[in-house]
């Protein structure tokens, strides 16, 4: 990260030895003295109005999109808003929750027998291919009118579950798959500022009728 000119770096649930003791590279020691760690990955990306994660897609039923690295980043630059680029573990690498946070998905291209690259090596190749679009230079830009941070995104998402819950839709046996489900959703139509107003006023109506009658 700082080989490329950023320092937010922001940890989800990290293994607190390995994390709190870790050296960095000369130059680097400041991204992670200034790195935050959230509880969950949707307080990490609350801010974020587009959110790429990235996978090896080995084995997986992906319900997102996948984009060539270079593709993605390129929607990175162009985006207007706070952009996050969510990366898994070292051995499990991203969940099915986790992606559900995500906009679409990024795939570094390698040969076809060693798809899976080490997380600091996957993190500088995509810092790499973003830095080539930004000529090195990192601007910080506004939430434009057409792109919701992942608060609202995660607000839209937990009312229409509660919608959801109180209508009899979901039950505990469907519970998980149908927030994830939800919750991709709520990404992909792409709601814009204005819009979410609206659609959480609605929400918020509807569910005070159905509280009041139960």
């Amino acid at each position: 990260m700082a080989n490329f000119g950023l320092d937010d770096l922001r940890v989800v649930k990290p293994y607190e030895a390995a994390f709190r003791e870790a050296v960095s590279a000369v130059g680097g020691a400041h991204v992670l003295q200034k790195a935050r760690v959230f509880e969950t990955v949707a307080e990490a990306v609350g801010d974020c109005s587009l959110v790429l994660g990235t996978t090896a897609a080995q084995r997986r039923d992906l319900q997102q999109p996948i984009e060539p690295l270079q593709t993605g980043m390129r929607r990175v630059v162009e985006h207007r808003g706070r952009t996050a680029l969510l990366f898994g573990s070292e051995k499990f690498g991203l969940s099915n929750d986790d992606m559900s946070f995500c906009h679409a998905l990024l795939r570094i291209e390698t040969a076809a027998g060693t798809p899976s690259m080490n997380l600091g090596q996957a993190v500088a190749v995509c810092l790499y291919e973003w830095s080539r679009g930004t000529s090195g230079e990192v601007a910080a830009c506004a939430v434009q009118d057409g792109a919701i941070p992942g608060s609202d995104s995660e607000q839209l998402t937990r009312m229409l579950l509660e919608l959801l819950e109180q209508s009899g839709y979901t039950n505990r046996i469907t519970s998980v798959s149908t927030e994830q489900k939800v919750r991709r959703w709520v990404r992909r139509v792409k709601l814009g500022k204005r819009d979410v107003p609206l659609l959480m006023g609605v929400l918020r109506q509807v569910l005070w009728k159905i509280r009041e009658k139960n």
